[in-house]
């Protein structure tokens, strides 16, 4: 594909996930924190069926909200579903998904370090992997376990970090997160789908035969959408994390993804613990305390320099010259990359100055977490970081 027009494609695609996603993500989060702050109701109202109601103010007006313990006496005549916020944030992401790590395979999927696999197969196991994890939870579920909300959670941990382990297995490090990002939004849009979805159905049904309404349907749409509350912040965390690779490049990557997990779902449990008016301060501590520790438990080691190699002088020269030869291709004016059209975030090395005003960032990406160059495409050697090392150390 002409690198233009995927660059059109993935801006277009990428903004259209963008927006749905925060229409999903909002439209959740308010009907949690609107079923969280629910009140016993009047008499008057618990009369007619009414388990609960909530006055608000918004935008200059009051807000008078009530729910049903099951469903209204009588259908009204417009009744609003929120299901297409979900629906077109998992057909973005798909798509998203597919243009840069399968039609981009070879680019941002395979990672010949990691397995030597041929455009096909990395697709192959990618779309295996989500129909494996996918299916996995959909089968549990199903089962009693979604009773025991605990049990079902550490099953389905453990499942997520065989997953994970897995696939940086096969996959390289920004493929293997982004898999398990879609495998949990797959879970969350099939958990719109196949279930609140069908439970919605049933009671709109019940209502419009004049028959009781069955609770367990309520009940099943309630735990599937409890699940989706927890999920919400890891895949966000996935959403963003290929620009920050000292979490992915990691050699235990598999490891801090599930870290990351556990204290954006811990962040999640504390504002919706909140909800009920329950402050649980340490909750949000212990999240920030755990991810101090895990920062610092993964940083990257410095460079070790010899007394020897401290009196050797890296020449500007030399450096240029590395420069030209490791990061040119892509980082240029007129990149020369098959790729990269246009040099990444901006950042061009045009002369000796520039590569001096964007020493922070070499440091940090060529030098310490070692990502840069680009799944190391341009053979750039250790000898050469190492010369790179001693010569930001002579810029001090």
């Amino acid at each position: 594909m002409d690198p233009y027009i995927n660059e059109w494609l993935n801006l277009v695609i990428r903004f259209a996930h963008l927006i749905t996603g925060i229409a999903w993500v909002g439209a959740s989060f308010y009907f949690v924190w609107l079923d969280n702050h629910l009140q016993k109701p009047p008499a008057i109202k618990a009369e007619k069926g009414i388990g609960g109601d909530l006055w608000a103010i918004h935008g200059g007006g009051f807000y008078e909200v009530a729910k049903y313990k099951l469903a209204p006496p009588v259908m009204p005549t417009t009744l609003h579903w929120f299901k297409w916020e979900a629906y077109t944030t998992w057909i973005t992401g798909f798509l998203l998904l597919s243009l840069m790590f399968y039609v981009g395979a070879e680019t941002y999927l395979i990672d010949k370090r990691v397995a030597d696999l041929t455009q096909w197969q990395a697709i192959l196991f990618g779309l295996g992997s989500i129909v494996v994890g996918v299916g996995i939870y959909e089968i549990l579920v199903r089962t009693k376990l979604r009773n025991h909300g605990i049990i079902l959670g550490l099953i389905l941990m453990a499942v997520a970090t065989a997953l994970s382990y897995g696939l940086t297995q096969i996959f390289s490090a920004r493929g293997a997160y982004m898999h398990m990002g879609a495998i949990i939004g797959t879970i969350m849009a099939g958990n719109v789908f196949f279930g609140i979805m069908p439970s919605q159905r049933a009671l709109v049904k019940a209502v419009e035969a004049g028959t009781a309404p069955d609770p367990a349907y309520g009940l099943n749409a309630k735990v599937r959408s409890t699940h989706n509350t927890y999920t919400t912040l890891p895949i966000l965390f996935i959403m963003i994390s290929n620009h920050y690779p000292m979490t992915f490049n990691h050699s235990a990557n598999w490891l801090v993804l599930m870290a990351i997990v556990l204290i954006t779902a811990a962040v999640r449990q504390y504002f919706v613990l909140r909800h009920f008016g329950k402050q649980k301060p340490l909750i949000l501590v212990a999240s920030v305390v755990a991810t101090i520790m895990l920062a610092v438990a993964i940083a990257p080691r410095a460079t070790e320099i010899t007394a020897e190699q401290k009196n050797q002088i890296v020449t500007d020269a030399e450096i240029t010259q590395i420069i030209a030869q490791r990061c040119g291709s892509c980082h240029a004016e007129q990149p020369t990359d098959d790729i990269f059209t246009i040099a990444p975030a901006g950042v061009i090395f045009s002369d000796i100055a520039s590569i001096k005003q964007w020493a922070p960032r070499i440091k940090a990406r060529v030098v310490d977490a070692k990502d840069m160059p680009f799944m190391n495409k341009t053979d750039m050697t250790d000898q050469e970081r190492l010369k790179l090392a001693l010569w930001l150390a002579q810029l001090k």
